[in-house]
């Protein structure tokens, strides 16, 4: 299940910058992936040769270091279990991809806005107030009631 925490996280294992984490931390074997094939796909448009090169139509061939943060971000939650992620650093095109991910297994991540997802009906949990919500009504309300952004 996707599990959210609004607000601030202080968590020791908090990733704050995920771009910055991912270029120095991640693992070739997540880039061999479908998964990781696909979120680039979708999320950039580019295609994920290999761990060293993603053929973009916009810059040609790039080093995995230039996909986007938000691209970046997936692939760490999808197969990094020992972090929480600060999915700020990806934008509203990736809600969908934290859902299927939560879908998959159950991962936290940290929000410093209301991120817009798509589907009408789900299930995550605002890990702030150990709530399960079914849609975007429902978590807006929650949030916005429970005061948990500023």
């Amino acid at each position: 299940m996707l599990k959210i925490y609004f607000g601030d996280y202080t968590g020791k294992n908090y990733i704050n910058n995920p771009d910055l984490f991912f270029d120095n931390t991640y693992s070739d074997e997540w880039l061999e992936s479908d998964l990781a094939k696909e979120i680039v796909k979708d999320i950039d448009k580019s295609e994920l040769v290999g761990p060293n090169l993603v053929v973009s139509p916009f810059l040609g061939s790039i080093s995995i270091n230039r996909i986007s943060g938000g691209a970046k971000t997936l692939i760490q939650i999808a197969f990094d279990d020992e972090h929480v992620y600060n999915a700020s650093a990806c934008g509203d095109n990736c809600a969908e991809w934290l859902l299927k991910i939560g879908n998959s297994k159950d991962v936290l991540v940290r929000l410093g806005h209301m991120m817009h997802f798509p589907c009408e009906k789900f299930d995550i949990k605002i890990e702030n107030t150990s709530e399960i919500v079914h849609s975007p009504k429902e978590l807006a309300e929650k949030v916005v009631i429970d005061g948990l952004l500023d």
